[in-house]
């Protein structure tokens, strides 16, 4: 992957002047990461800023309990907001970082990462840019998860991931997607099939009303 691959893809940078465009391309290096790879565990020190070209990454928490919860995902052309905030506070990871699909990503070390900041407006915009609209998402999941009932956030799950075929999920990871218990998810989704939202089986789920589980996911009381 040259820089002439990954730039383009994060058209703020490559839109910076040329001084700047070029010290980025210098700092940043490729970095293939294979589907299940963990990028980073809680309590794992930050030291590189990843932007990722594409693929996936998921970011998620999980409770002593066992208990899961996925704040969001960095897909192409993304940066990660607790990366970044691990950087500027000198922090640990709070959460872990696990690749759902291959990613092609380039990293900048905290070093560069940190002079391309004081050098260039252009990039602060950028790193802060990507900074506010992840943290905005990773609010609105919070409150999407604390405020709302779960009816309708199961039901949001479901037709968000569907894309027009069966839902390719477990019980489990949809608890983990909508921050809930594994046994939760089997119940409710028993209900919706009673009700004939959906259809379930074995490693899969039907949405048999599309209308109707709309409907649903629009509630929030």
């Amino acid at each position: 992957m040259t820089a002439a691959d990954w730039i383009e893809h994060f058209p703020p940078l490559a839109a910076l002047g040329q001084e700047h465009r070029d010290a980025v391309l210098a700092s940043a290096h490729p970095v293939r990461l294979p589907a299940e790879m963990r990028v980073f565990d809680p309590g794992s020190p930050c030291s590189q800023f990843l932007l990722v070209v594409d693929g996936c990454v998921r970011v998620q928490m999980i409770a002593d309990t066992g208990r899961e919860l996925v704040l969001y995902r960095v897909r192409r052309g993304e940066t990660c907001v607790l990366t970044t905030s691990c950087l500027f506070g000198g922090e640990v990871y709070p959460a872990e970082g696990i690749v759902e699909t291959e990613t092609r990503a380039v990293a900048i070390p905290l070093a560069r990462f940190l002079a391309l900041i004081a050098a260039s407006e252009g990039f602060r915009r950028f790193v802060f840019a990507g900074f506010g609209q992840r943290l905005a998402a990773l609010l609105a999941t919070v409150q999407d998860t604390v405020f709302h009932n779960l009816d309708g956030r199961l039901a949001r799950a479901l037709i968000a991931r569907a894309g027009g075929g069966p839902v390719a999920l477990t019980h489990q990871a949809l608890a983990a997607e909508i921050g809930t218990a594994r046994e939760v998810v089997s119940r409710h989704l028993k209900q919706f099939e009673k009700a004939g939202l959906v259809r379930l089986a074995r490693g899969r789920i039907e949405i048999a009303d599309p209308h109707r589980l709309a409907l649903r996911a629009a509630r929030t009381e």
